[in-house]
């Protein structure tokens, strides 16, 4: 895979760092992904959605779900078993993983919950009121205003 140098971007903008990152991260990423665990990305709602994590052989306090900066990190490290056991088949994967998942501005977890061997982690987008579209209403001036400036009247 090709490597871009993207620091020429950075001089020459401002305000667009979010933009470059996110390049940069795409470029830097391996080709081939991890698969393990295996997971859906589902929509609940206009600004809600659900990730769920297969997360067989492993309980609750063996997992963790991490918010930093926008991203949001899952892993799990399965506790030592005292006991050995003698597998003549073993199919359920209990490996340590971190998973990372890139959440867009203003996307807040509101929870987790782990049930049936699923890890749901659910998500919802708050804009905050300050960044919402509001509608300005348009007014139409006085005509006796057009011969002031500034306050003082001219003619």
């Amino acid at each position: 895979m090709r490597s871009f140098d993207l620091a020429p971007l950075y001089r020459a903008t401002v305000g667009f760092d979010q933009i470059a990152d996110l390049m940069d991260r795409v470029f830097t990423n391996d080709v081939a992904q991890p698969s393990y665990p295996p997971y859906n990305i589902e929509k609940t709602g206009d600004t809600a959605w659900r990730i769920s994590v297969a997360v067989a052989g492993f309980t609750a306090d063996e997992l963790s779900v991490e918010l930093k900066e926008n991203a949001l990190i899952v892993a799990a490290r399965k506790a030592e078993d005292e006991t050995q056991r003698s597998y003549l088949h073993r199919g359920i994967a209990t490996r340590a993983f971190e998973r990372r998942f890139t959440l867009a501005d203003h996307v807040k977890v509101t929870g987790a919950a782990h049930e049936n061997g699923m890890l749901h982690i659910d998500l919802v987008r708050e804009v905050p009121e300050a960044l919402k579209p509001r509608r300005i209403a348009i007014s139409s001036a006085p005509a006796s205003d057009a011969n002031l400036v500034e306050g003082e009247k001219i003619n």
